[in-house]
């Protein structure tokens, strides 16, 4: 494509924050450290975990980008980024999760495949952007369509970098025409995070934002645009990323008894504490996340001192000086909330954390229940150990 093209090789990757833990080099993957991550609501750039399938994509001439929007349209259209900015701009704060979140924890059940994330490969943005209702509509697809005038029922977004798993394609992904032409859904082609033009390890110049659903479909480096009949054909969408029973492993799989993965389910983490800890007797402070996908709000967020026998509920925090009300008009529905609690630790003890969304959906108890060969969604209770000493450890 003029204006970006996407590497062969990894000499020109990005500089990245030296605090990064470095899950996979090559391509690269990392997340913060947990304490880092709850440092704030709106997470800084540096500190976003970084998901990649290849070399990150190079900019050459901005002004020479373009977007084809194609497929089962009428009218085929080229979109530079002065017709993108030339759009109303719309900015929506939304967490992006990593649908392989807090992986390391499932595999330690039984061996999944996958990139070993702790529970940081999360974060919570601000993006700026056009909504993909009103671009759509420059190819004569009206707002809330479920179908399309010439039949397309779903929109793919097809990246600029290539993958492995596409035998050196392009990463493709898609969603429903109903949730693209959805004004309220609020799908971005955002091309700015927290108030700054997007770097190139988010995306520069272009990416998609769908907030409310695993990661893997707010593509990135956005090269086209596709109306299409089915749902995308690609890799991430059909052999990938799909939730499985803990029966199924890699000799009894069927990749087409499940639907891509979508929504992420309710899930929360504490990251004041790692997975052990040395204290000293007295009160600690307990924080993390909560979040769950579809724009449902947190309703509660509960912890437990001793194993999950009894619970105290945390406090919950969005933007700072106005309290959060889960279903609220001025909450963010596509965003986090941070939760806090405080202890006296008097002995070893195991901590616990689960979160409850609007919908009165819980997390599972245990991670075996919901054990998949692909370690996605891990979102049972968060457990973290503490132990009483005395030494400056």
């Amino acid at each position: 494509m003029p204006g970006l093209r996407a590497p062969s090789d990894y000499a020109q990757e990005p500089p990245r924050h030296p605090a990064l833990i470095v899950n996979s080099k090559e391509p690269f993957n990392a997340e913060p450290r947990r304490s880092d991550l709850v440092s704030s609501y709106v997470t800084p750039v540096e500190f976003f975990y970084k998901r990649n399938h290849g070399p990150i994509p190079i900019v050459d001439d901005v002004d020479k980008y373009s977007v084809s929007i194609t497929g089962l349209i009428g009218n085929p259209k080229e979109l530079f980024m002065k017709d993108i900015w030339n759009l109303p701009k719309y900015t929506v704060t939304a967490t992006l999760q990593c649908a392989g979140n807090r992986r390391t924890a499932m595999s330690r059940i039984r061996k999944v495949k996958g990139v070993g994330w702790d529970a940081a490969a999360i974060g919570n943005a601000v993006w700026s952007g056009a909504k993909l209702a009103d671009v759509l509509e420059l190819v004569g697809i009206p707002k809330c369509s479920h179908v399309a005038p010439s039949g397309g029922k779903h929109v793919e977004f097809v990246s600029i970098d290539k993958c492995k798993e596409e035998n050196g394609g392009p990463y493709k992904a898609s969603i429903p025409l109903s949730q693209a032409t959805n004004p309220e859904a609020d799908v971005l082609l955002a091309y700015e995070m927290n108030g700054e033009t997007l770097n190139r390890d988010h995306g520069y110049p272009l990416r998609v934002i769908v907030p409310g659903v695993i990661g893997a479909r707010s593509v990135k480096w956005l090269d086209s645009i596709n109306i299409i009949a089915e749902e995308c054909q690609g890799f991430f969408m059909q052999k990938d990323y799909k939730m499985f029973p803990p029966s199924v492993d890699w000799d009894n799989i069927n990749w087409s008894t499940r639907r891509p993965q979508m929504d992420f389910p309710v899930q929360c983490a504490i990251c004041s504490l790692d997975d052990v800890n040395m204290v000293k007797p007295g009160k600690i402070t307990i924080k993390g996340y909560a979040v769950s996908g579809g724009g449902r709000g947190i309703e509660r967020v509960d912890v437990s001192i001793n194993g999950g026998k009894t619970w105290v509920e945390a406090s919950k925090s969005q933007k700072p000086g106005i309290p959060y009300i889960s279903d609220s008009e001025n909450s963010d529905k596509w965003a986090w909330v941070l939760f806090e609690a405080e202890a006296d630790i008097r002995q070893s003890t195991e901590i616990v954390a689960k979160a409850v969304d609007i919908a009165g959906n819980v997390q599972p108890e245990n991670v075996e229940v919901i054990w998949n060969l692909r370690g996605i969604l891990n979102t049972s209770w968060h457990r973290v150990h503490v132990r009483i000493g005395h030494s400056n450890l």
